[in-house]
């Protein structure tokens, strides 16, 4: 016996597996199942427990939940699916139906996906012969319910398993209390419990993620960690600068590139030119994935990084992938990335950060900082999966600093939150951990008119035992789910008939029968500002916009005078405080508190990560003697011209609220990442701070004040009293906003 064999008969684990699997295994050539495999399959195969899977990308988690599943499937009797897998993507979901279509070819278990892209020949085939394993999107399994709600129970008898993958990408989102909702209302039907396992290659917080997987219930799974291999990692920060006045030739300039620099002269400064000269310079005629954060960012760096192969007569090596691209030109992209005979590199948002198997590349460029560690985590773990290092390169910009230059841009924001990212990613091995879940009416919305149009009717007191007492929703009292229930009848989306039945009413209709009723999630909003009747464009709005709030747009500061929510229309005024600060390290998403108390230490520190690049380490250098100047390690206050910057330097969801408690109290301010700038002196603003620290806030009070709150695709029903109780339970941390001011 071979020595592979050998370490196959030592494991447990295979020796447990089919034979139909075994033989599987033994074609592939593996010396043995890898850890996660191996740790997980006595749980699966025993079928009792839920199970969540947490390990590096490429580390066998689909492997490990399907090997047993499989195992189990072969010969499990009864008509209909045995096991559903659900993922967040499409094109996730045709990269694991591929993988599982090889392992079950010679086991006689059927493997199906069903998404908005399969044909309805093909799901039709599926209702009348339901069997094997099914692979869907949380929407698709939505329309399931509504449009064939009374077979689902039949449909789903034998139903075994049930997957959930890339986990992380579901917690704390309305989308993943939808998918709560569809697995609890499928269990209600089959009146069983059935054994779930979660897949994720980044969770901040098991525990949380077990009661993720199954609320209520989070401390009955197995939870399955399984550390990274230790590999080589290769970090680099990169720091550039735009330089005031005339234009200068830094370090990293090459006398034969005079001409590509004339390509760039479109871009925003000389920062991102330069980045984008070091990018084509580098990652040209490689496979490399570079991450922006925006997707004016990703297509403007595509552009020119194109034109760049087309002046020196090169095939195109780089292509833009984002989600307002067609569904065609993203697979084209995806499919030259797996054909590895002409090198590509893509540059993208999110899209390409998850698990789809695009194979490995040979590193990952983040242009500014990634908008959180998990992230930046996940981006990471797309390169150096075949023995070479994971290869990181970041891309920060920021300015050359003089005495015009805004006080927040002479603190290279950017630059330092990158920095604390990468020290919690490498020295600490932290991430986030899931948001802080609210009660998502809006939801709750959509699946009570979902319930309701899956039988036909329901009575209130069974509408609310399967999505609130019982289901996801259990933060929902009776009380609040009434009020609910008449805003819905006021709003023509229910009625009741003469027995006490809910039925959809004549709006509800109209809803549901529309095809973008199955996905619970919105487009992010945007507003027309205007000044005096005069558009100035379209923003969106990540903070709360209150009235009195100070905006950044077009290169100028505002002042927001009112909001028509109904309308989106935001009217505006010119304010002053000079120039806006131009470099704040905004981000996508909210930047957690660990983050930001991380990049205070980072300003006290005196060494410098041997990771920068002689620019950034200039910049820190820079930045700390700044932050020393400024005294802003034993005063928060700082004099800014006749305003105010107070440098708390905590997380989104505190700023966001002290911006809030200021704006309740009348006082003009603005968020501006790690700092709150206020229109007054230094001493009235620590007489406000201290004037907040003595109030008690209700979250209730200050989403009142909030013009903003629909923030689900639903809310906009709700009616102005449930949408503040929705907004308040999620939006605020008062008690880490009144943590915060002790310090000053």
């Amino acid at each position: 016996m071979s020595s592979t064999a050998d370490e196959r008969s030592d494991s447990s684990a295979f020796e447990r597996l089919h034979a139909g699997i075994q033989r599987w295994i033994y074609r592939q050539g593996w010396p043995g199942l890898r850890e996660a495999q191996e740790r997980a399959a006595p749980y699966i195969l025993d079928g009792e427990r839920d199970v969540i899977v947490a390990a590096a990308t490429a580390a066998g988690k689909t492997e490990a939940a399907f090997l047993p599943i499989c195992s189990r499937l072969i010969d499990l009797d009864g008509i209909g699916i045995k096991a559903l897998y659900v993922g967040p993507l499409k094109a996730l979901i045709n990269d694991q139906f591929e993988r599982l279509t090889d392992i079950c070819h010679d086991l006689n278990i059927p493997v199906h996906r069903w998404h908005g892209d399969v044909s309805s020949s093909k799901k039709r085939k599926i209702i009348e012969k339901p069997d094997g394993i099914l692979l869907i999107t949380p929407e698709s399994l939505e329309a399931m319910f509504v449009i064939h709600g009374h077979r689902v129970a039949a449909l789903f008898a034998p139903l075994a398993h049930v997957v959930i993958d890339e986990l992380h990408a579901f917690i704390g989102s309305d989308r993943g209390r939808h998918l709560q909702s569809l697995l609890h209302r499928l269990e209600s039907s089959l009146r069983r419990r059935v054994p779930r396992v979660g897949l994720s290659a980044t969770l901040g917080d098991m525990g949380m993620a077990a009661e993720h997987l199954r609320p209520g219930a989070g401390e009955q799974a197995e939870l399955i960690e399984v550390a990274g291999d230790g590999g080589e990692l290769s970090l680099q920060i990169r720091g550039y600068r735009d330089i005031a006045g005339a234009e200068e030739r830094d370090e990293t300039d090459d006398e034969d590139e005079d001409e590509i620099e004339s390509l760039t002269d479109g871009l925003t400064g000389r920062a991102d030119r330069d980045i984008t000269r070091h990018i084509y310079r580098v990652l040209r005629g490689g496979t490399h994935l570079i991450f922006a954060n925006k997707r004016t960012t990703v297509e403007t760096t595509a552009d020119d990084l194109r034109r760049m192969c087309e002046y020196d007569k090169l095939p195109i090596g780089f292509l833009p992938h984002h989600g307002s691209l067609s569904r065609q030109l993203r697979e084209d992209v995806e499919e030259r990335l797996k054909d590895r005979s002409v090198p590509l590199s893509v540059v993208c948002t999110s899209t390409l950060e998850m698990g789809i198997d695009i194979g490995d590349v040979e590193s990952i460029a983040q242009i500014g900082a990634p908008f959180s560690v998990a992230s930046m985590r996940q981006r990471l773990g797309r390169s150096g999966r075949r023995g070479g290092p994971a290869t990181l390169r970041q891309y920060l910009r920021g300015r050359e600093i003089t005495d015009k230059t805004p006080l927040l841009d002479t603190l290279h924001i950017e630059l330092v939150q990158s920095i604390a990212m990468t020290e919690l990613l490498v020295r600490d091995k932290w991430c986030e951990p899931p948001a802080k879940t609210s009660l998502q009416l809006s939801t709750l919305l959509h699946q009570t008119l979902s319930v309701i149009a899956q039988w036909g009717g329901v009575t209130a007191a069974d509408a609310f035992e399967v999505l609130c007492n019982g289901g996801p929703f259990r933060s929902v009292e009776r009380d609040l789910f009434v009020r609910l229930l008449r805003q819905m009848k006021e709003r023509e989306l229910i009625e009741q008939d003469a027995d006490g039945a809910l039925l959809l009413g004549r709006r509800g209709e109209h809803i549901v029968n529309h095809y973008s009723f199955f996905a619970v999630f919105d487009t992010p909003q945007e507003f027309q500002l205007t000044h005096n009747g005069k558009q100035l464009g379209t923003m969106g709005f990540d903070q709360s916009l209150v009235v009195g709030v100070s905006v950044i747009f077009s290169g100028r500061r505002w002042k927001v005078l009112s909001v028509d929510t109904d309308k989106k229309v935001v009217a505006v005024t010119p304010t002053r405080g000079g120039r806006p600060p131009k470099f704040l390290g905004g981000s996508p998403g909210r930047v957690h508190d660990i983050v930001r108390q991380r990049m205070t230490e980072v300003y006290l520190d005196g060494a410098i990560p041997l990771y920068l690049s002689a620019t950034a380490a200039d910049m820190l250098t820079e930045a700390r003697a700044k932050y020393l100047q400024l005294g802003i390690d034993d005063d928060v206050f700082v004099a800014d011209g006749a305003q105010t910057v107070i440098f708390l330097c905590r997380g989104d969801a505190i700023m966001n609220t002290l911006m809030a408690m200021m704006l309740t109290r009348g006082i003009e301010c603005s968020l501006e990442g790690a700092a709150l700038v206020v229109d007054t002196g230094t001493d009235d603003a620590r007489g406000h701070v201290q004037a907040i620290a003595e109030t008690d806030f209700a979250a209730r009070d200050l989403a009142m004040k909030v013009a903003n709150r629909t923030a689900g695709k639903y809310t906009r029903e709700l009616g102005d009293d449930l949408l503040t109780e929705d907004y308040a339970s999620w939006a605020f941390d008062i008690e880490g906003a009144r943590r915060a001011t002790e310090r000053p």
